[in-house]
């Protein structure tokens, strides 16, 4: 399944956050929680459609689970997805399992979609930018929702608003007994940006799409 197949369908165009829901990202309405989750889901798919890899690789998930969640959030997508691909198992290591399995001991959903989304977070928190940037998401509010929302008490524990990978990986190391911070007071310590810092920032789908939007004013 590689990029170039998904991101193009028969007619030709894209595949993106537009191709799966009907309208474009900014336009969005995600005030109940089943839009909101048909968002984030679309913002997965979509974000991971513009990057090298397999589908499966860049989300974390086997291709039996990739073809359920495509089935019961997009079925009209499924041939734009998967016409003429092959499958691609989700990449797997132990930072990746640790971070799943933390998320998964705390899901506050039934069903398939949580267990999902903690695969996904999982290997997205593995790439370089702000983690609701890499969810394809479009700002930190709504990572806290969705963390709020199937992870509940996971997500309540971050009192202080520390950034999400941070928060992820400090639980981790708490479970071990380990200590990853240099002081016992987060406000007198060195790296307190690094753990509490801006993450404003642009989404990668909106970038995505000012892209294109030049490329075609330059053809």
């Amino acid at each position: 399944m590689t990029i170039q197949a998904l991101r193009k369908h028969p007619a030709g165009g894209p595949v993106s956050y537009q191709t799966l829901t009907g309208y474009r990202v900014a336009d969005a309405a995600i005030a109940e929680d089943r839009d909101f989750d048909a968002h984030v889901f679309a913002c997965l798919l979509a974000v991971a459609a513009m990057e090298e890899g397999t589908l499966g690789e860049c989300l974390g998930l086997g291709f039996d689970d990739l073809k359920a969640l495509v089935e019961r959030w997009f079925p009209h997508a499924r041939t734009i997805l998967f016409a003429g691909c092959a499958p691609g198992a989700g990449k797997e290591d132990d930072e990746i399992a640790m971070v799943r399995d933390l998320l998964l001991a705390h899901c506050s959903t039934p069903g398939d979609d949580g267990r999902w989304l903690a695969a996904m977070i999982a290997r997205r928190a593995m790439e370089p930018n702000h983690l609701w940037e890499d969810l394809g998401l479009r700002d930190r509010s709504e990572l806290s929702r969705l963390l709020l929302r199937h992870f509940a008490p996971l997500a309540a524990r971050n009192t202080n608003n520390m950034r999400w990978k941070r928060f992820f990986y400090r639980t981790l190391c708490e479970a071990d007994g380990l200590v990853m911070c240099t002081t016992p007071v987060c406000t007198s310590c060195g790296d307190f940006n690094i753990c509490f810092g801006d993450e404003s920032g642009v989404s990668r789908l909106a970038e995505r799409r000012r892209q294109l939007a030049l490329k075609v004013a330059a053809a």
